[in-house]
């Protein structure tokens, strides 16, 4: 090629050059549809070749990047639509009902997901206080930011160590280090920051969502929550649904749900068991609640999820 013909060709801009390789990277080490473990802790790769139906999901503290396609997240009405120019934060556990937008065989929907060690983020926020940005108030657990070119590097440099097996155990953590910095020092980080203030509101929220979690199938009263939360009944609500978009009795609701079809799923019992393991009592009623969250009686849900598994 003369320097002339050169001339003429489309000029390829960095951000360009770094995407197509996160593309080939993602493409290799998650070679077929689903979710994939990598050999970097609380790293995981998602591929789809094809767009989805809103599935309901419960997200955990994390990140997704959108390598290729685009996703959105829907939590209580809202949408979040993610591609590669932005990025989703989970500051705390939600259910979420998640949908693959843009996705084919030949330009597979493709995701990074890098969870949240709650410890090592306390640890970058007290080094990083005197330059973070402040927060302002209560917002939802669930944000959209746009990709900066730093945080972009910086993800480059976690999964080519995927490459180079022999240097993740040193060199992992220095990148996913660099990563929760990068999100800490941008427009989204005052909300992660927030939830390693203890006595602060997020923190607060951050706790009771934690006892929900833990017990999930048993009874619970909001006034308990708003002790552990030291805060009013009233209050407590009106935080935690700031966060969830959802008050404390619906997110357990949710949650028993969620427990209950991964039951089903991964144990194999039948929809009477599950739903008494996680707290219903009447199993009329667990049918009609699993039917209007996920769109099916459970025997039906169940067997139909397993079809599409199976192939």
């Amino acid at each position: 090629m003369s320097r002339d013909d050169a001339r003429f060709l489309p000029e390829v801009s960095p951000s360009d050059v770094r995407q197509a390789e996160l593309i080939d990277l993602v493409r290799r080490f998650a070679p077929g549809d689903g979710l994939h473990e990598t050999a970097i802790t609380r790293l995981h790769l998602l591929r789809a070749s094809a767009p989805a139906h809103g599935l309901p999901s419960v997200y955990e503290p994390g990140l997704c990047i959108v390598v290729q396609g685009s996703k959105q997240a829907m939590l209580a009405g809202e949408v979040f639509r993610y591609d590669p120019l932005h990025y989703l934060v989970i500051s705390v556990t939600l259910p979420i009902v998640g949908q693959i937008l843009e996705a084919t065989p030949d330009k597979p929907y493709l995701c990074v997901r890098l969870n949240i060690d709650p410890r090592e983020l306390t640890t970058l926020v007290l080094e990083a206080q005197a330059s973070a940005p402040a927060a302002n108030g209560l917002e939802r657990g669930l944000r959209l930011a746009r990709v900066s070119d730093a945080l972009l590097d910086a993800v480059l440099r976690l999964l080519r160590l995927l490459g180079t097996p022999q240097d993740i155990a040193v060199l992992a953590p220095l990148a996913v280090r660099e990563i929760y910095y990068r999100v800490l020092m941008g427009e989204l980080g005052s909300r992660l920051r927030a939830l390693t203030v203890v006595d602060s509101h997020s923190f607060r929220i951050a706790r009771v969502i934690d006892l929900l979690k833990r017990d999930y199938a048993q009874p619970v009263r909001v006034e308990d929550l708003a002790q552990t939360a030291h805060m009013s009944a009233s209050s407590l609500h009106h935080h935690f649904k700031q966060v969830t978009a959802m008050s404390p009795l619906q997110f357990q609701k949710q949650l028993r749900l969620h427990q209950a079809r991964r039951l089903m799923l991964t144990e194999g019992i039948d929809a009477a068991v599950a739903g008494h393991r996680v707290g219903y009592e009447s199993p009329s009623q667990f049918s009609r609640e699993y039917r209007r969250l996920f769109g099916a009686p459970p025997r039906a849900e169940i067997e139909h999820v397993r079809s599409v598994v199976q192939g």
